[in-house]
């Protein structure tokens, strides 16, 4: 793969210019390009500067609130509602968690509902920053509807996130951030700019057929929930993405189920919602409302050595634990520069011309 490569902070200052440009304030426009570019260094290049062009769309549409005014609208000692007022999910998400770590301080957990938001980026990014405070970081978030249910053929759930970030010792953390779908979204945009077919089991046609076609969202068809078919254990992964719906709109007055706003802008947003944006669900656990913090870092460790020395199957060169990829990917391309897809790339000159701002050199 001889794609283009470029320093991190190269790409975190285009971004931040990006964001810049649309109207965010600098604070603003530095956590957002935090978030993508936190995606870019662990090696999720569905949800990194490939999706800086989907943001600057919306707001084109008219989507996004860059000047946000971010507001806590109901709370207790460990819970709280954040409307994010429209503004972008890379900047409301990271105020919410900030509100769940603060309220854990407090109360030992903090559990934070939010509504009126758009597309957060990565899941893991806001489940981590409770890392550095010996607490256990969970985010959470609805999507636009691509996904059927189990037994269906009507889209109704989106790919719906979970990751949960767990400290630990001298090993590193515990980071585990997946879809409640087969495969994510971003894995087939991916897999359409390399001009390959999709794997069986992560998509069905507009009839619930089967499908292998990458482009099928596009002719009606439907994602499919983690575990693929019934057989395979479907109803577990339709039950974890309604769950996530639940807990991000539901819970917090946000759209939920088919009513959920589309991240594309030339697609409309439902004209019956039935709340205000897109919801997310974070909270922050501090370990010493269990057990003291290192006495858990320190069985944490154990536990991760224990799984990371597993014996492998044949063919297998080891067992991985949650974030280890991911961990190892944000160290080598830190070192080495972050590989760009030239069809990325295009989109990101073009998006330079489109503003008026400096390409990525």
């Amino acid at each position: 793969m001889d794609w283009p490569v470029f320093e991190a902070e190269k790409l975190k200052a285009f971004a931040i210019t990006v964001f810049e440009k649309m109207g965010c304030s600098p604070e603003h426009a530095r956590l957002a390009g935090n978030v993508l570019l936190d995606a870019d260094l662990r090696g999720i290049d569905s949800h990194g500067l490939a999706r800086l062009s989907g943001y600057v769309r919306l707001w084109a549409a008219g989507r996004i609130n860059t000047s946000p005014r971010i507001t806590v609208v109901h709370e207790t000692p460990s819970t709280a509602v954040v409307d994010g007022d429209g503004g972008l999910g890379l900047i409301v998400a990271p105020f919410a968690m900030e509100a769940a770590i603060a309220k854990a301080g407090h109360c030992g957990t903090g559990w934070v509902a939010v509504r009126n938001s758009n597309h957060f980026g990565i899941a893991a990014h806001h489940a981590m920053l409770a890392l550095p405070h010996d607490m256990i970081g969970v985010a959470m978030t609805n999507a636009s509807p691509l996904v059927a249910p189990t037994f269906s053929t009507e889209r109704l759930l989106g790919t719906n996130p979970i990751a949960v970030a767990i400290p630990a010792g001298s090993e590193q953390p515990f980071v585990l951030d997946m879809a409640t779908t087969t495969a994510a979204n971003g894995k087939l945009e991916i897999l359409q700019r390399l001009g390959k077919n999709a794997p069986a089991g992560w998509i069905q046609t507009k009839e619930g057929k089967p499908s292998v076609n990458p482009f099928e969202l596009k002719e009606g068809g439907a994602l499919l929930p983690l575990g693929s078919d019934y057989e395979h254990g479907s109803h577990k992964g339709y039950g974890l993405g309604a769950v996530v719906d639940i807990l991000s709109a539901v819970l917090s007055g946000a759209n939920y189920g088919p009513w959920v706003p589309p991240f594309v802008a030339f697609l409309q947003p439902v004209s019956n919602p039935v709340g205000a944006g897109i919801g997310h669900f974070l909270g922050a656990m501090r370990i010493d409302a269990f057990r003291p913090a290192e006495e858990f870092k320190h069985h944490m460790d154990n536990w991760l050595r224990r799984f990371r020395t597993a014996q492998p199957v044949s063919g297998a060169e080891r067992v991985l634990v949650p974030g280890d990829i991911e961990a190892e990917t944000a160290a080598r391309r830190l070192q080495q520069g972050i590989p760009v897809n030239p069809v990325v790339l295009n989109d990101l000159h073009e998006l330079a011309r489109k503003l008026s701002v400096p390409a990525i050199r």
